[in-house]
């Protein structure tokens, strides 16, 4: 297989919709009095509505409707799990025809996107200053909200480009990054600034340096970059068992024309284990299977229990994955050339040999502790994730320092993080007009304590 072949086998699994299908799918909603699907819908869409103007051919007023809820609409369109949530919900479930919500949402945001048609009037930016870390779902949707609302929101990006997870992290065939640069555009034309290359906790930017510029809040939404090693099971230092996220990586990149298809860890032929249950595992197993591989999926659970999108996994095994059900692997073991040759499973049938020359590990991650580590008073529980408080929504024990998304949360989709994201903005903004209203009347703000549970009033002092 060649690179070309190689780059081809990741074009986009599934057509979008032509304008006369999204409009013929869009006159089939019933327009529910109570539409169930908004309330399958974690971020509140008004999906009935949108839908509704599709079926009128007014493109314009679908978008704006859509804008009222989401910053990253064709993103939604195509990774959420439409059929647990909006999907899943629609009254013409039952009957196992409901209506195509993420289509239709991917359409109307793309023909926003071919149209250049968005026009939003937007407010000045002079109701405070954010600083964003993190330009993944739960960063994007912060500033997305807070610019719409008046404030001036820059967003510090360790990598090159923006998009994190979105751009780096889900493969092409489901993802295309054009899509994703596109909504970017779309968040940079609400006034949102990018300074990308900037790894808050490192060289000198940190949380303090921060505040010293000029931010009032800041928000953390760096996700959680650090995966989940098997290091406790013998053999997992062998060469040939690596990270998911490390493969897929660089098959975006190398998708990209960044580097050179050498830099992929996987050669054609190769039989490869992908250890996990999730959507990266799934990712992993059929990036592998594109790439010529003879791939196993090994879970630890049942079928049922798998915690991957069912679509993802019907679409795995259409394509060649096969998967092992209750399968755990007890050690990595040593084959040709000190690179790893097989791996000794047990399953409900006993122990076994089985011969791999790849494992993927995709078994979860975990917050990095870069930004905590060079930030005094923000707290983490004992795996590393950041605790917030209620009020104000996402505020961390730092004053003035909120987190979103899977630094709190967990891994979760790309949908949930922006809904935790969507209260954290909330709980920014009236943070922020708070303070400003203490100096207006003459209010200063103390930098210390830190520890803002306690509720002290030693935390402000008239001027």
């Amino acid at each position: 297989m060649s690179n070309n072949e190689e780059v081809s086998a990741f074009q986009v699994v599934h057509e979008e919709f032509s304008t006369r299908e999204a409009i013929e799918e869009a006159k089939r909603c019933l327009h529910c009095k109570v539409p169930s699907c908004e309330k399958g819908c974690p971020i509140g869409n008004d999906i009935r509505d949108f839908i509704h103007e599709l079926s009128k051919g007014n493109m314009g007023d679908a978008m704006a409707i859509i804008n009222e809820k989401s910053n990253l609409p064709a993103i939604c369109g195509r990774v959420c799990p439409h059929e647990k949530q909006c999907q899943g919900h629609c009254v013409l479930a039952r009957k196992g025809n409901p209506i195509q919500i993420g289509k239709i949402e991917q359409f109307i945001a793309d023909f926003d996107t071919s149209m250049n048609l968005t026009r939003e009037k937007l407010p000045q930016k002079d109701r405070g200053k954010v600083a964003v870390i993190g330009s993944g779902p739960a960063g994007l949707t912060v500033a997305g909200d807070l610019a719409r609302q008046g404030f001036s929101v820059t967003i510090f990006e360790g990598q090159d480009e923006p998009g994190g997870v979105l751009m780096y992290g889900i493969p092409e065939y489901r993802l295309p990054k054009k899509v994703v640069r596109a909504e970017v555009k779309k968040i940079e034309a609400l006034g949102v600034n990018f300074v990308c290359n900037a790894l808050v906790g490192e060289n000198n930017v940190t949380v303090d340096s921060l505040f010293r510029q000029g931010f009032d809040a800041i928000f953390m939404g760096t996700g959680t970059g650090v995966p989940q090693n098997m290091d406790s099971t013998p053999g997992a230092d062998l060469h040939g068992v690596s990270q998911s996220t490390y493969f897929l990586h660089n098959v975006n990149s190398f998708n990209e024309g960044a580097v050179d298809r050498n830099v992929i860890p996987l050669r054609k032929g190769e039989r490869v284990g992908v250890i996990g249950g999730g959507n990266v595992a799934m990712d992993a197993a059929r990036t592998a299977i594109r790439l010529g591989a003879d791939v196993t999926v090994l879970y630890r659970r049942t079928q049922e229990e798998m915690p991957a999108i069912l679509s993802e996994y019907e679409e795995a095994v259409k394509e060649g994955v096969k998967f092992e059900w209750e399968t755990t692997v007890e050690e990595f073991i040593k084959g040709k050339n000190g690179r790893l040759g097989a791996c000794r499973v047990k399953s409900p049938a006993g122990e076994r040999i089985e011969e791999f020359q790849r494992i993927y590990l995709a078994i979860g991650s975990r917050p990095a502790n870069r930004i905590v580590s060079t930030t005094e008073g923000i707290e983490v529980d004992e795996k590393g994730y950041v605790k917030v408080l209620d009020r104000p929504v996402g505020m961390t024990t730092r004053r003035g320092v909120f987190a979103g998304g899977d630094v709190v949360h967990r891994p979760q989709t790309v949908v949930l993080a922006m809904k935790a994201a969507k209260e954290v903005a909330q709980g920014i903004a009236q943070y922020v007009d708070a303070i400003k209203l203490l100096q207006d009347v003459g209010v200063e703000l103390k930098e210390e304590p830190t520890d803002i549970t306690a509720g002290s009033d030693a935390a402000f002092e008239k001027k």
